[in-house]
């Protein structure tokens, strides 16, 4: 197994712990390792398409397990949000955090809906892939695609750190909590993230559908 594949190998294994660490929560900081461990997940997404284009080592395998792989990380810990929220009322010393944190009516961080969208498109692609696999067609990544990839992993490591901040001290808070038209700039930066993440989403499948649909029509 060449190093590419060993990358991509290495996600399923960061998103089992990476689970373990978001559902343990007597664990000091759990919130944040699992910011850490997704974001690691997201570099070795990065590395393995990136050393697999640069030394030729494109495979088969690669180009079924990469995008696999990637789904599996980002339906874990988007699922993992769901009804998890921001709390405006947590206090270091005299300090705290600004009532904007909580934004009127949506304090929500991954409302349901978002959820079942990016799952179910990633189900059916994923299904698609099988399909073609099955007549000995591999369906390589798109770019469209790996933008969608992009968005997703930026904006679950976004709301993971909007969850663990308040708890890394009063520097912290002040820095992703400084007031942007009266909501903090990370939240601003979050939400754009994650409504990117789902139009690409949408987009991204639609079009992985069309461009492919000659696979499944001439089965129906």
């Amino acid at each position: 197994m060449n190093l590419p594949n060993k990358l991509t190998t290495s996600r399923f294994f960061i998103t089992i712990v990476f689970v373990v660490v978001m559902l343990w929560d007597s664990l000091p900081y759990n919130t944040s390792w699992a910011a850490l461990l997704f974001f690691i997940g997201g570099m070795t997404d990065i590395l393995d398409g990136y050393l697999a284009r640069k030394h030729g080592l494109q495979t088969d395998f690669g180009a079924l397990m990469d995008p696999l792989a990637d789904k599996i990380l980002v339906c874990a810990g988007f699922i993992l949000l769901v009804g998890m929220k921001m709390n405006p009322q947590t206090q270091l010393g005299d300090y705290q955090l600004p009532e904007a944190l909580a934004v009127p009516g949506r304090e929500l961080l991954m409302p349901a809906w978002m959820v079942i969208v990016i799952v179910a498109r990633e189900l059916a692609i994923t299904g698609l892939r099988l399909l073609a696999a099955n007549k000995q067609v591999v369906l390589p990544a798109e770019n469209i695609g790996k933008r969608k990839t992009n968005f997703q992993f930026v904006a679950v490591v976004s709301m993971l750190i909007i969850i663990s901040y308040p708890g890394w001290g009063e520097g912290w808070v002040n820095f992703f909590g400084f007031e942007i038209a009266g909501w903090p700039w990370s939240i601003w930066f979050t939400f754009i993230a994650t409504w990117g993440a789902v139009g690409l989403t949408l987009v991204s499948g639609v079009h992985f559908l069309w461009v492919n649909r000659d696979l499944y029509l001439k089965d129906m």
